[in-house]
């Protein structure tokens, strides 16, 4: 298993090296310029229109159902998990490239949930067929179809295999296990030389059992699901931060020189000791970055594409400020926790992974006892981890669908698989499943990526006309 691991890593660091690094940025940059900076200028619009829905427009679910949707399938264990795995193998500058990313991303994520609805079909029984396939395949022509399958069998993948499935259930029953049983005592079976407790187990079935209960009802059970837990667990999460962010106030300023600092020199910050590269800091912040809001995956355009609206340009909007709150404000408020604590200094020596390093800075910057803070963090954690499941079944079951209509026994077949995914998810090795997500997610954003680049022109146009028709009344 080792040498498998270690096979892994070599792909992650190839797929994930400078190439796709600078696709990923130089995409946010294009679609930055061309929209003139849409992110800065028009994210008030975004915020007015993320909770103003449109009842006129075609679509299956509303403009904020379709971002819920969407949000459930980004904070999840990226915020919380990856943050925090970022910080462990990057530094804290790691957290400066995944801002940066995300800055750009905003702009990235405003140009897909555009081109969602703006090529997005209406099927015969008329539920909105949409995502990155068909505006590949309708913007870019027939002759690039080959490039629309590609991105569908990679981002069914990333459902079944990624960001769907096994790192959720993963993040879920390791701080449920953390919290109920720290010292791994409750041993209920031992298989290929690990030990597996009874709370891993037993949170295994029952969010098994749950995904299986909303699944089965398909988008609109999801976006309502989304709807209620989504805003609810950001808002409890984000009250948390703030209150150790502000009892650590003094500190702060700290924090972000040191942020700032390793993510361009962290030799000079903590030696060639660790290993700290400002390669090593951007791979992985941006990597988790997009881990966490997805910009430039492709996966959102297709919730996206099924919002009540007819205006390309106002989802386009909506869509975009799933990366502000994903990565600006969540992702920003748990490295700022864990880098003014010192959360950082026993993650980077691996004496603490995953999970249990954010546990750590909220336990040592919360004004409340440990037990409380490592439940406030589960709790967290599962809604966040269970929403992206839901939100992730959603997107890889309409990969699936282009790739073979709508064929209802096959997208039964894949439901169940599904399901079964996350049930074994806890059962694999955290640097697995991480390492592999990372490889299918950077695989899925290729093939969406080189249309964005193609697209370019279709979204400033667009964003031209639209700002200029509101902007004249």
């Amino acid at each position: 298993m080792e040498t498998f691991n270690n096979i892994l890593a070599v792909i992650d660091d190839w797929v994930w090296g400078i190439p796709l690094i600078v696709l990923i940025l130089a995409v946010g940059f294009l679609m930055t310029v061309r929209t003139r900076f849409v992110q800065v200028r028009h994210l008030g619009k975004a915020l007015k229109y993320m909770i103003q829905n449109e009842e006129d427009g075609e679509g299956d679910v509303t403009s904020f159902g379709a971002l819920c949707t969407a949000l459930s399938a980004t904070i999840g264990t990226g915020n919380i998990v990856g943050v925090a795995t970022a910080i462990a193998a990057g530094g804290p500058g790691a957290l400066f490239w995944m801002e940066f990313a995300a800055f750009l991303g905003m702009a990235t994520k405003y140009a897909e949930g555009l081109l969602a609805v703006k090529y997005r079909e209406i099927g015969s029984d008329g539920k909105v067929l949409g995502g990155p396939f068909y505006y590949i395949e309708k913007g870019m022509g027939e002759n690039w179809k080959w490039l629309a399958k590609i991105f569908a069998v990679f981002g069914m993948l990333v459902g079944i295999m990624g960001i769907g499935t096994m790192t959720q259930i993963n993040g879920i029953t390791s701080a449920v296990t953390n919290f109920f049983d720290p010292d791994k005592a409750m041993v209920a079976f031992k298989m290929g030389g690990m030990e597996y407790t009874w709370p891993t187990v037993i949170a295994g079935v029952v969010v098994t059992f749950f995904v299986a209960l909303v699944v089965i009802g398909g988008i609109k059970r999801i976006a309502k699901v989304s709807e209620i837990i989504v805003p609810f667990m950001a808002v409890l999460y984000v009250v948390c931060a703030v209150i150790l962010i502000v009892c650590n106030i003094t500190k702060v300023p700290g924090a972000i020189v040191l942020v700032v600092k390793s993510a361009f020199c962290p030799k000079a910050v903590f030696g060639g000791a660790v290993g700290i590269t400002v390669k090593a800091a951007m791979q992985k912040g941006i990597a988790r970055g997009i881990f966490s809001n997805e910009s430039g995956i492709g996966s959102a355009p297709i919730a996206a594409a099924a919002a009540r609206t007819k205006e390309p340009v106002r989802q386009g909007l909506v869509c975009m400020t799933g990366t502000f709150f994903d990565t600006i404000i969540i992702c920003t408020m748990t490295g700022l926790s864990i880098v003014l604590t010192g959360a950082y200094q026993p993650a980077m020596d691996k004496s603490l992974v995953g999970v249990a390093i954010t546990t750590e800075a909220f336990s040592r910057g919360l004004p409340f006892s440990n037990n409380l803070c490592a439940f406030l963090l589960m709790i967290s954690l599962v809604f966040f981890a269970f929403t992206t499941i839901l939100g992730w079944d959603y997107y890889s079951e309409k990969c699936l669908q282009y790739l073979v209509g709508n064929k209802k026994a096959i997208l039964l077949t894949f439901r169940i698989l599904y399901i079964a995914a996350v049930f074994i998810g806890p059962y694999l090795q955290v640097s697995f499943v991480w390492t592999l997500a990372d490889i299918v997610n950077a695989l899925m954003a290729f093939p969406n990526l080189v249309a964005l680049f193609a697209l370019s022109g279709v979204v400033a146009s667009e964003t031209k006309a639209y700002i200029a028709k509101i902007e004249s009344k």
